[in-house]
């Protein structure tokens, strides 16, 4: 199998880059603003750009769309820019993908819903409430339509182990580990369901190399708030000091409206998988602050 990942540099593509090589598989990843060692250049938004790897010439059987503008209120604020990564992008990675004559994998989010009976099935009916989400079911929507066979993954609070450490469980264990002190204003009003980046790429490889499609939902056995999930890190630096202030959602009046109980029951992959154990907050975490 050959995948083209683009946005490879990223949380979640550069742990499906390192999973489907020691699968075998045959992968190139892509970064645009930050290079990872491996990695060839590719601007999403720019197709004709001289400097792009030749994905065509390459021939992959699969393209996975790893990349998107995912600060929610950035998004809120810049909606032409939102629209562009995350929209256009996907528009133009589709076009690639047709010319390839290959199979397409759009990574999407619990933001489809508006968080009012979470946790949520595939089947559960969609209601976005800001600009990036609106623009995330707009591109999952278009690549289930323009490529048949095409795979969406939804995911959300995404953790594990990246080059830039910036996902949320990362930031903490760093300053924690730097002794820094941590000041904290968390939602105690937001439920998802957090999923490590390798148990993703794990559920992706065994969907492509299955040939499944449509939409997934992907999730570990945790479903806890923001100010629970921060508590369940810092239990492992008890000399860790910091400032923890839970409050509400709207008391951090935020530009983008968030929906309160996301995340997800992964009933389907499940079903067609039992044997697939994800791990959790608390396995990482063992591993991390040995």
């Amino acid at each position: 199998m050959k995948v083209f990942i683009a946005g490879a540099s990223g949380l979640v593509g550069s742990n499906c880059m390192k999973h489907f090589t020691e699968q075998g598989w045959d992968v190139t990843g892509s970064y645009f603003s930050y290079e990872l060692p491996g990695t060839v250049y590719y601007n999403t938004l720019q197709p004709a750009d001289e400097r792009n790897f030749d994905v065509p010439a390459w021939k992959p059987d699969v393209i996975v769309h790893c990349g998107a503008m995912t600060h929610v209120d950035n998004c809120e604020l810049n909606p032409d820019q939102s629209y562009q990564q995350t929209v256009q992008s996907t528009i133009n990675l589709i076009a690639l993908a047709k010319q390839c004559n290959a199979r397409f994998v759009y990574i999407s989010t619990d933001y489809v819903f508006d968080g009012v009976k979470g946790p949520y099935t595939e089947d559960a009916p969609v209601n976005p409430l800001s600009v990036y989400a609106r623009h995330k079911l707009e591109a999952e929507q278009m690549s289930l339509k323009e490529i048949p066979g095409t795979l969406v993954l939804r995911i959300t609070n995404v953790y594990g182990d990246e080059a830039r450490g910036k996902n949320f469980i990362a930031r903490i264990i760093d300053q924690c580990k730097n002794k820094q002190k941590l000041t904290l204003k968390l939602p105690y009003d937001q439920y998802a369901s957090p999923a490590n980046a390798w148990d993703i790429a794990r559920a992706m490889f065994v969907l492509l190399r299955d040939n499944k499609s449509g939409i997934y939902h992907v999730a570990s056995t945790d479903y806890l708030n923001r100010v629970e999930l921060a508590m369940r890190v810092l239990k492992y630096f008890p000399d860790a000091e910091y400032d923890l202030q839970a409050i509400s959602t709207a008391e951090l009046k935020q530009p983008a409206a968030r929906p309160l109980l996301g995340g997800f029951v992964k009933m389907k992959f499940s079903n067609e998988y039992p044997e697939f154990l994800f791990s959790n907050v608390d396995d990482y975490l063992k591993e991390r602050c040995k």
